[in-house]
């Protein structure tokens, strides 16, 4: 039997941690710290500085120069890498392809990119669809934007000039005349690839040909073939940047890129 003694230590005991309990629940809430301007600026590191060209198109100061019109010292032939390129500089200004002798390729390797260049078709205009002012630019060495005469030339639409060749069509074609200079501004994002040699984020690029976007963060599917399906067959890292000769004397100038 508990005794009466028992009983008023148990009760005591009962309204100690009732209270306990009380004094331990849940804190009045707390009104946050109120937010002050400075609290969502970043002052460091401080912006890099880059002085760009005076004039449109040119290359700004950190750029990689590949072609001012004075020398192809940036350059190597496609069909042999110790031997030196094999177009033709006209005039100290511009660089015209010389058929048969294979593309060019830069010395250098590059992965992600900010790069202009300027082409111009032949003078003599002649040739049709594919064969008129044909060329391509290839990012990493593997992957085409299409440089073509598209003035008033019909071709397949994933053909033309601004396309990703035989993949993804220009959203428009603004191509100025055979006789005039044209200009792509490329923002190029290198594939990755896993350590397995799966892709994890496949290549994308943005274009603007004559101001004009042409391709908008697309997503390049793979190695843009002639023939087949594109699809990426191998991992790899940073290439070289390649010039097709397609048997035509497209002209080029103005080249430059910055490493992104």
């Amino acid at each position: 039997m508990i005794s009466k003694k028992n009983i008023i230590c148990l009760a005591l005991m009962a309204t100690s941690i009732t209270g306990f309990a009380q004094h331990t629940s849940t804190p009045p809430e707390v009104s946050p710290m109120p937010m002050k301007p400075e609290m969502t600026e970043i002052w460091e590191p401080e912006v890099q500085v880059v002085t760009p060209a005076k004039n449109v198109g040119d290359a700004p100061s950190d750029a990689i120069i590949l072609f001012d019109g004075s020398n192809l010292d940036q350059w190597v032939s496609q069909k042999d890498a110790t031997k030196p390129a094999p177009w033709t500089i006209v005039n100290n200004d511009h660089l015209e392809v010389k058929p048969g002798t294979g593309g060019i390729q830069t010395k250098m390797k590059f992965g992600d990119i900010q790069l202009h260049i300027e082409f111009s078709a032949p003078d003599k205009v002649e040739g049709a669809s594919q064969g008129r002012g044909n060329s391509g630019l290839f990012l990493q060495n593997r992957y085409e934007l299409q440089i073509l005469d598209s003035y008033q030339n019909r071709t397949y639409r994933n053909g033309q000039a601004g396309a990703i060749y035989k993949d993804v069509a220009p959203l428009v074609n603004v191509m100025r005349g055979p006789l005039e200079w044209n200009s792509y501004d490329v923002i190029y994002t290198a594939v990755r690839f896993k350590a397995d040699g799966r892709v994890d984020a496949p290549a994308r690029i943005t274009v603007l040909c004559n101001g004009v976007l042409v391709q908008n963060n697309t997503t390049i599917a793979g190695l843009t073939n002639y023939i087949g399906l594109h699809m990426y067959t191998e991992a790899h890292g940073d290439d070289v940047i390649a010039l097709q000769d397609h048997n035509n004397k497209t002209q080029f100038r103005n080249i430059w890129l910055r490493k992104l």
